[in-house]
């Protein structure tokens, strides 16, 4: 299993991910991430919208790991998209997670409703916040989330950095072709948010079959086909038991034909469209 990717300026971060969205502030966050830093995770993926950072950081802090062994991202908000307002939230998201640093910071939307008339405004300032955070040493990498191809486009208009990494949803079934080829062009590192479905592929017969055929989980057959694909998924749980079970498979070899199924599965949850969220 392929343990780490580099990042278009040297960086390597960890080839899989702990996600935690919707893990509750306070200890069902504090446990889950506790418990995926014991079995093994060394990326862990937080945002200040999941009001999760000050338990994220607590168990990072608690883990006795060394700091330099853990890679840390983190997102900037809707609410955030200027340059004053990324430098006071990244500043607030540094003294919530009990860090000088983080690994990776984000902007985690492009197209914030408050802003949708000058989307690319907001997004130019905020990202000319990040790339002096990166110059002083508060953040290692910047990079984007749910970001399109016309989003990228136009931040690349006046950006001295192109971001490292782009997070979007990616799942069985559910693959944004334009934009993964777009990063892949652009050496831009693709992370799969919700690399487990929302909850649609563990009843797809399809997926069952698959698990079965490889003598593994749905969860670990999804996985094994992100890293098939050059993705880097950050499965999300708070059971210990499945934390630990989603690192087992790297001994998952998925043909090609299967790993097509995968790409192609019927019932997936849609995509989001952030030129339309409400929020």
């Amino acid at each position: 299993m392929k343990e780490y990717y580099q990042l278009n300026n040297g960086v390597t971060i960890p080839a899989i991910g702990f996600g935690t969205f919707k893990a509750a502030d306070g200890e069902e966050a504090y446990q889950a991430t506790l418990a995926a830093l014991k079995a093994g995770y060394r990326h862990i993926d937080t945002a200040a919208v999941y009001g999760n950072e000050e338990s994220v950081g607590r168990a990072i802090k608690d883990s006795g790991l060394p700091r330099e062994d853990i890679f840390v991202t983190t997102k900037l908000w809707n609410d955030a998209h200027s340059y004053e307002g990324a430098k006071a939230a990244l500043a607030a998201s540094l003294e919530r997670l009990q860090l000088d640093y983080v690994d990776l910071y984000l902007i985690h939307w492009p197209n914030p409703k408050a802003i949708r008339d000058r989307w690319q405004e907001g997004n130019a300032q905020a990202w000319r916040y990040m790339e002096e955070a990166l110059e002083i040493g508060l953040v290692r990498s910047i990079g984007v989330s749910n970001f399109l191809v016309h989003h990228l486009e136009a931040l690349s208009q006046t950006a001295k950095i192109s971001p490292a990494v782009n997070q979007i949803r990616l799942a069985p079934g559910c693959y944004q072709e334009e934009v993964v080829d777009y990063c892949r062009q652009h050496q831009i590192v693709i992370e799969a948010w919700g690399p487990l479905g929302q909850g649609d592929i563990f009843q797809n017969e399809t997926m069952k079959a698959l698990a079965a055929k490889y003598g593994k989980t749905v969860a670990q057959v999804a996985l094994a086909w992100s890293l098939y694909e050059g993705f880097l998924p950050l499965p999300k749980s708070v059971h210990e038991e499945r934390i630990i079970a989603n690192l087992d498979f790297a001994d998952i070899k998925l043909s090609e034909e299967d790993a097509e199924t995968i790409k192609h599965l019927a019932g997936a949850a849609p995509v989001p469209d952030p030129d339309t969220k409400d929020f």
